[in-house]
């Protein structure tokens, strides 16, 4: 008996420690290790392996398929330093990193988490997530570091790709090759629209997906709702991204990034026991992008495959027809605005690129909306679930593709009123009768009426001549003022030199921040025309967009898009959120600006020099992309003109060139030096005024300078982004910011050198001594403007 009860409490004892190891077998405690030589841990339900994987000679952190597939990778830590023999440990350090330690016991990868927990768990969990979390907290929101966030080639169900919470942008990058996992030419990313992904090849764009239209992408016809999967774009404020999920759970997919920049759906079959293709991206040569130019179809039934869109010809014959497209096509009929254009329906396109969301219109809604604006090129649907929202085109429009009746959608394109159709032009005669008719029927009914204020009249007078200039719509002052709670206290963002700025919501609820001209303010009239004139016109992805204004009687209002993540300068100057700005963003913002910039002085329809660029006016998005903003100062020249010379020189001190401040001469130059001080500023994380160091008494241009001479640059980044930073990359940031500041204008470099020298890899030139490189003693200026839409100038007398 005693030998039965014996015998069963070793069954029972038994049973308990397998239970306890199996349990403990997707993890990692602080106090245990995983070493190469085939220690692994396994996913709860056995599909996915963690361990050490050779991989052409070379050794690797790798998670990969255990249940099915066995052996295929679908992540790999260390790809950048792989092991260069067996020996290899991954264990938690004091801080609750993992670290990778070599032989020599050196770490050649770590997760890198900020913050430090006291009792962290590594988690290989049943998606293919390698997490790391608090012991106690299994809620995903608070992992504190996971692999889907630092994916390589593979796009797994779960993952998100774009930009997350806190600014992280997630996105895949290809292997060299297929026994090289370091990373590749290929990117594939959320763009800076949200919603559409795209494929790069060394930052510039190969492929892209076309919009998403709330049921799928309209260059992606063939990825649509089905049985397995469902996949979707969410915006809001916890992020915006793409990404998709399984339906049915017994089936394994996964979306592979190759080396030659295709993103291959593969799906593994019981059957066969093999990986089965499903579909690429992109699909075909029509996929190319901007292949057949502006205004160019793509259409891979034909031969050639590029031809004109209906009603558009080739803008260089001879070369077009010797199989070169780039050059585009034009109008057969140029537009005339005032003689009445129409538009006419593209059907099952893939939707141009370059384009701007209005939200809540109607179909017909876009169409007057893009008519009345005579720079609006073309309109198409953003959401065909409800049929409403716009996209809506103001350049020329790229990278189209035509699709059979099975894919694509509905694009409307503006063209001269002689090239519609008889319907369409009655259509519009009917819509312009309409019109006569109600402005017939307002006059009737105003006949007899007194003019209850005269003074408006005469203020409405004044404004009338500039106002017909501009192309941009004027709100109702009631429309602001129900949107900003009537200017409450609690609307109000801040202030700035302008005056008060306010959050408000509009009718369609659409968030804007308003500007409102104090009485108080310096700045009058000619500001406030200059502002609207200057922005109302440009179009580009790092400028801050105007969406109208408003003026009635004393009231002077800008009406600009909300940036929910406020100015640069709330981030780089704050303790606490400059954290949040890695060196990756950093980059990212700094190389934003530069773009915004040059198209300001380069591409855009006049030569424009903002006079006030700084970290205030720098204003970030929902996915802390970079918007220039306050165009107060700014002025306009023609091709022709480079540089004026003005008695009143208005701007901030700290960013206004020698040449400025002393003589009153403004250029292109006098923005490149505002833009070296602003890219010094984000990479050091100190202002240029009030810059004080113990061993002299230089500002921070000089005192860049005098590291950089010594070699010391080091000592100048930012010691939060130090031990993260690619140094040679944070180094020749350094040089082009030095090499814009520069005392001498001639000195300095374009921004389109600027935004070359920061892209590629070549030598650079040596620079020389930066402009206010005389020692001298400077108060600390201490300021941080809310949502950045506030001018601040100064008058130099």
């Amino acid at each position: 008996m005693k030998m039965e009860i014996s015998s069963f409490l070793l069954f029972l004892f038994s049973l308990i420690s397998i239970f306890i190891t199996s349990k403990a077998i997707d993890t990692i405690s602080a106090t245990q290790s995983i070493r190469n030589g085939g220690e692994t841990i396994v996913s709860a339900g056995g599909a996915f392996e963690l361990g050490f994987i050779s991989i052409n000679s070379n050794t690797y952190l790798a998670v990969w398929f255990k249940k099915i597939s066995h052996g295929t990778v679908i992540w790999v830590a260390n790809r950048e330093t792989p092991l260069s023999n067996s020996s290899g440990i991954l264990e938690f350090n004091s801080r609750g990193n993992l670290i990778l330690l070599n032989q020599e016991n050196l770490t050649i990868w770590s997760t890198n988490t900020s913050r430090t927990v006291q009792n962290p768990v590594a988690q290989l969990l049943d998606s293919g997530n390698f997490v790391i979390r608090n012991e106690n907290d299994v809620n995903p929101e608070n992992y504190l570091w996971q692999s889907f966030h630092h994916p390589d080639k593979t796009f797994m169900p779960g993952m998100k790709i774009g930009r997350l919470a806190g600014g992280r942008d997630v996105r895949l990058s290809s292997w060299k090759s297929e026994d090289d996992p370091s990373k590749g030419e290929f990117t594939f990313h959320l763009d800076s629209s949200r919603v559409q992904t795209v494929i790069d090849k060394n930052s510039v764009t190969t492929a892209r997906s076309g919009p998403w239209n709330g049921i799928g992408q309209s260059g992606l016809p063939f990825i649509r709702p089905n049985p397995i999967f469902n996949f979707s774009f969410i915006v809001g404020e916890n992020g915006s991204y793409y990404t998709f999920e399984l339906i049915d759970k017994s089936v394994f997919t996964r979306n592979i990034l190759t080396e030659n920049g295709i993103l291959n759906r593969y799906a593994w079959i019981d059957r066969t026991q093999q990986w089965q293709h499903i579909s690429s991206a992109p699909a075909d040569n029509c996929d190319t992008y901007d292949l057949c130019g502006a205004h160019g179809s793509c259409d891979i039934t034909k031969t050639p495959v590029c031809s004109c869109l209906n009603k558009f010809v080739p803008k260089l014959k001879n070369t077009w027809n010797a199989a070169d497209w780039t050059g585009g096509c034009v109008r057969r009929t140029p537009l005339d605005c005032e003689k009445g254009d129409g538009f006419v329906k593209y059907p099952n396109v893939k939707l141009p690129d370059f384009y701007s969301i209005v939200s809540s219109l109607t179909l017909k809604e876009c169409e007057v909306m893009c008519l009345k604006n005579c720079s609006c090129m073309a309109y198409a649907s953003s959401d065909l679930r409800n049929g409403r929202g716009c996209f809506f085109w103001f350049g020329q429009l790229i990278d189209i593709k035509q699709f059979n009746e099975d894919g694509g959608q509905d694009l409307y394109i503006r063209l001269a009123s002689s090239e519609l159709d008889t319907r369409s032009r009655r259509r519009i005669i009917a819509g312009t009768v309409a019109g006569l008719a109600s402005v017939l029927l307002i006059a009737i009914l105003c006949i007899g009426l007194r003019i209850r204020n005269k003074k408006r009249k005469q203020k409405q007078n004044a404004h009338g001549k500039w106002e017909n200039d501009l192309d941009l719509p004027h709100f109702d002052i009631s429309i602001i003022s129900k949107a900003t709670n009537n200017f409450s206290f609690d609307n109000r963002l801040g202030e700035g030199g302008f005056g008060p700025v306010y959050k408000g919501t509009l009718e369609d609820g659409q968030e804007v921040a308003v500007k409102r001209l104090s009485t108080e303010s310096r700045q009058g009239l000619d500001e406030f025309m200059n502002e609207v004139k200057c922005i109302a016109k440009l179009q580009h992805r790092n400028l801050v967009k105007l969406i109208g204004y408003c003026v009635d009687l004393d009231e002077k209002l800008l009406i600009y898009e909300y940036m929910p993540h406020k100015s640069l300068d709330c981030y780089i100057f704050d303790e606490d959120r400059r954290k949040l700005l890695d060196w990756k963003m950093r980059l990212q913002i700094i190389n934003g600006i530069s773009r915004g910039l040059l198209y300001l002085h380069q591409d855009s329809r006049l030569r424009i020099i903002h006079r006030d660029l700084k970290l205030s006016n720098i204003l970030l998005d929902n996915e802390m992309n970079p918007k220039i903003s306050d165009f107060g100062m700014a002025r306009s020249f023609w091709d022709n003109e480079t540089a004026a010379n003005t008695k009143r020189v208005v701007g901030t001190y700290g960013y206004m060139s020698p040449e400025y401040i002393i003589d009153g001469l403004f250029s292109v130059k006098s923005d490149v030096f505002s833009f070296g001080v602003l890219l010094l500023e984000i990479i050091s994380g100190e202002r240029n005024r009030g810059f004080t160091h113990s061993d002299h008494q230089l500002n921070l241009l000089g005192h860049a300078w005098r590291v950089f001479m010594e070699g010391r640059y080091t000592k100048f980044i930012d010691e939060l982004i130090a031990e993260s930073c690619n140094l040679s990359q944070v180094l020749r940031t350094i040089h082009v910011g030095l090499l814009c500041v520069q005392h001498d204008p001639d000195d300095r470099p374009s921004m389109s050198s600027v935004v070359l020298m920061l892209s590629s890899e070549g030598p650079l030139p040596e620079p020389k001594e930066p402009g206010f490189f005389t020692e001298r003693k400077l108060s600390e200026q201490k300021s941080c403007s809310v949502n950045g839409l506030t001018i601040s100038a100064i008058d130099v007398r």
